[in-house]
């Protein structure tokens, strides 16, 4: 059977440590220690759960061919707690709600990094289900960090697997500041000439000579659903709306 383990704390369940919900029945999400009677018993926030759960490391270490320390410990969960349910609800991005404190600062990373770094990397999907990536200058264009806008050329192998597949996903490094984001979501490929003149800048004839208007030229549009940052030798998930 598969092992399962509270969406709350980590801990791996059995039918005796089942919490329950409002009607008396089991909870097959949560342990005894977290949820009871269709509530949490610890209004908290993760990183406050994660200092709760580091003090039993000695318990934990029980169970491990090889011991680790209190930090090696703390620095697994912040890896593998925000995949949890409770958790995982609180990983959310949008611009019409007040900020998330789980999430403090990431609107703004991704922005920053969309915004001053060179270049971004743009994976697509080919024929045989296998990832291509490719390093393209940065995003002409944003709306928030939902929505980003590249310049390419219509006739490449990257546009025809986006026509074919349209999931994808953009990649920003920031090497000196050991700081990586992931966004992954959908891309549209635009050739209508609003698209188009809304992105053109001077100088892009050296790339089509036909002006705003070469065939060769279109727009990317990307729009994000979800995504993962890394940043202080933390990672995270979230999901955008």
């Amino acid at each position: 059977m598969k092992q399962l383990f509270c969406q709350s704390c980590g801990m791996p369940l059995t039918g005796e440590i089942l919490g329950t919900n409002a009607d008396g029945s089991k909870n097959e999400d949560y342990c005894m220690y977290c949820y009871k009677d269709g509530k949490f018993l610890q209004e908290c926030t993760m990183d406050e759960m994660i200092a709760h759960c580091a003090q039993f490391v000695d318990e934990v270490n029980k169970g491990l061919p090889q011991p680790i320390t209190k930090e090696e410990y703390i620095g697994r969960m912040k890896m593998y707690f925000p995949h949890l349910k409770r958790w995982r609800k609180e990983m959310t991005l949008t611009d019409s709600m007040p900020e998330n404190p789980a999430l403090s600062g990431v609107k703004e990373l991704i922005g920053q990094m969309a915004d001053k770094l060179p270049l971004a990397y743009i994976s697509s999907v080919d024929q045989d289900g296998f990832p291509w990536t490719k390093a393209m200058l940065k995003p002409r264009k944003r709306e928030g960090v939902k929505t980003f806008y590249f310049t390419t050329n219509t006739f490449s192998i990257r546009v025809a697997q986006y026509k074919a597949n349209p999931k994808a996903s953009i990649y920003f490094c920031d090497a000196k500041g050991f700081k990586g984001m992931m966004l992954r979501g959908t891309m549209e490929v635009l050739t209508d000439a609003a698209s188009k003149e809304m992105i053109w800048r001077k100088g892009d004839t050296q790339y089509y000579p036909g002006g705003v208007t070469d065939p060769n030229y279109c727009v990317l549009k990307f729009t994000a659903t979800d995504g993962r940052f890394y940043s202080d030798f933390y990672p995270r998930s979230f999901v955008i709306e």
